[in-house]
């Protein structure tokens, strides 16, 4: 079992199965005595549009799994966010006022969502924090292993660096937003790589995770340590990491310094095979977004056997322990496994990222 703690927790939330109408079923799907049916409906509330991953993977296939577990009886009503936290705490009241069944939780801002969590939870009606751990008293938590995934970056990017690497050498971090706690881990995990080995010459939390203020920030940094000071820049996403380099473009700089991302966006898969962006980190939204749908369903279908086979792991928040969780691994994209990540997982085909601007790189990597 794998523990990953948020933050030193503040209190245990003791979580009534009986508020949300759960019976205390034991067996599986055949012996277990749901008080829900397939005729669900499953809330989805994601956080932002500037990462295309909500729009293109994550709400579809959470839709498809959904419909696939209940015979096409289940819906999902989604909104999402727009990274305005005000609007989600708006669509989140919306979702408890018709009565979804279940809420998945993407927070743009994990402790100001916490009343609505406790409102809906009051409503019977169970939040499962999804990608982003919400704070408040959630009945489980589906991401990525976070710390994980800084930990990839920070190593890649002193693979990228060379075995000469060391303190002379200055980074750029640019880190997500301070109010997702997944940033922090990010940030964590990148540090736990590149402290000692690296000067960390520059940091920066990014509003929003917008790529125009990561491109800000960059700028900032660039006038501040000189353009050809910089080694290699930490973006703690894709998003982020082409504000980055159109900042170091502007700047007039033409040997890109290597800079890591995360989400395989195809612009980043495609600043990949160009030698712009060094790497990015693969995360199986199949695989995530899947694991959601089916703990969703089973949680409301009192199938308890399946749901603490898929939460093997424990998370704590700042409002509670022990939290059922379900991590799910990732792994370093760059040019020489682009084919074993996002082609191979059917997320892209080698015509979406090998559009004409792109065909002599592809060509060079065996793209095609």
């Amino acid at each position: 079992m794998r523990r990953i703690a948020m933050s030193v927790a503040a209190s245990t939330m003791t979580l009534s199965l009986a508020g949300c109408g759960v019976l205390n079923a034991t067996g599986d799907g055949a012996s277990a005595s749901p008080t829900k049916g397939d005729d669900i409906t499953v809330g989805l509330l994601l956080p932002e549009k500037a990462n295309t991953r909500y729009d293109k993977f994550d709400y579809p296939i959470i839709k498809r799994k959904v419909a696939e577990l209940t015979r096409n009886k289940g819906k999902v009503e989604y909104a999402n966010a727009e990274a305005s936290a005000a609007r989600q705490a708006e669509q989140m009241q919306n979702l408890i006022d018709a009565k979804a069944d279940v809420i998945l939780l993407d927070a743009v801002d994990a402790h100001a969502i916490a009343g609505q969590v406790k409102k809906a939870k009051d409503a019977g009606i169970p939040v499962i924090a999804y990608d982003r751990l919400a704070e408040g008293p959630i009945d489980a938590y589906v991401s990525f292993d976070n710390e994980l995934v800084g930990e990839v970056q920070g190593r890649t990017l002193m693979e990228a660096l060379g075995s000469a690497a060391d303190t002379s050498d200055k980074v750029v971090m640019m880190n997500g937003s301070p109010t997702d706690p997944n940033a922090k881990q990010f940030k964590e995990g990148a540090l736990s790589e590149l402290n000692g080995k690296v000067t960390i010459a520059e940091s920066y939390d990014t509003t929003d995770w917008k790529p125009e203020n990561a491109e800000a920030n960059m700028a900032k940094a660039i006038a501040e340590l000189g353009k050809g000071n910089i080694a290699g820049v930490y973006s703690a996403n894709d998003g982020m990491a082409g504000g980055v380099i159109k900042a170091l473009k502007a700047a007039g700089v033409t040997d890109l310094p290597p800079v890591t991302g995360q989400d395989a966006d195809l612009d980043a898969v495609q600043r990949i095979v160009a030698g712009e962006q060094y790497m990015s980190v693969y995360k199986s939204y199949p695989d995530e977004a899947e694991a959601a749908a089916q703990i969703a369903v089973t949680k409301l279908q009192g199938k308890d056997i399946q749901f603490d086979a898929l939460t093997r792991d424990r998370v704590d928040s700042p409002t509670a322990k022990d939290i059922p969780a379900k991590l799910v691994q990732v792994a370093a994209l760059t040019k020489h496994t682009i084919k074993d990540t996002v082609i191979a997982d059917g997320i892209y085909t080698v015509g979406d990222i090998c559009t004409a601007k792109y065909k002599a790189d592809c060509a060079a990597l065996g793209l095609k």
